[in-house]
């Protein structure tokens, strides 16, 4: 194996993961920057606040396919340049940083619950599909999505051991990415979880 090929496919998963669709969307659909209103925080919630369900919708589900389609391509067609599960949980990772901190937008991105379910679903349909259960769970349960995307990305790594087939160990690269993406999102959600203690919360 080239030893330029996972460094390739990082970067290339990196500036997939830095085209800011709130931004680009917004721009198309002649909508004002959603970093000059509301939380200022790229993302579709953001953009919702718009008056436009079309731009957030479109921008939840690009912002998906962020983290999704690197992870897919590595998958895909990796193992004929020797690419195997440690380079698609860094280009996982890769793709959500770059939607976290885009080169492209002056590093000032989302704070990635759509691109990590994508990354999670380019790792393994049925991990993402349970995330996705986790977070509907919580959302109906206590109506507040920061908690259940905090929840579900917190649980991911634990179910992904849990559920998968094969010696933990093997299973690690990719269940360290998930805690990796479980603590970003914590940080960027630091607001939300200070509204959560608060009380002060929005609900859905």
């Amino acid at each position: 194996m080239n030893a330029l090929y996972p460094v390739i496919a990082v970067i290339a998963a990196y500036l997939i993961g830095s085209l800011s669709f709130a931004v680009i969307v917004s721009r198309v659909m002649g909508l004002n920057d959603p970093r000059t209103y509301g939380s200022g925080n790229p993302g579709a919630t953001n953009v919702l606040r718009s008056g436009s369900k079309a731009a957030a919708a479109v921008t939840l589900l690009l912002d998906a396919l962020n983290g999704l389609v690197p992870v897919v391509l590595v998958k895909a067609f990796g193992a004929q340049f020797g690419l195997g599960d440690s380079t698609v949980a860094l280009v996982g990772l890769a793709a959500f940083l770059g939607h976290l901190y885009p080169v492209f937008f002056g590093f000032k991105g989302g704070k990635g619950v759509a691109t990590a379910l994508g990354v999670l679903l380019g790792i393994s349909g049925w991990l993402g599909l349970a995330a996705g259960l986790v977070w509907l769970a919580v959302v109906l349960a206590t109506r507040y999505s920061s908690l259940a995307s905090l929840v579900a990305a917190a649980l991911a790594p634990a179910i992904y051991l849990l559920a998968s087939g094969t010696l933990w160990f093997a299973n690690a690269p990719m269940a360290l990415v998930m805690a990796v993406m479980a603590g970003l999102l914590a940080w960027r959600h630091q607001e939300n979880i200070q509204r959560l203690l608060q009380g002060k919360e929005s609900k859905v």
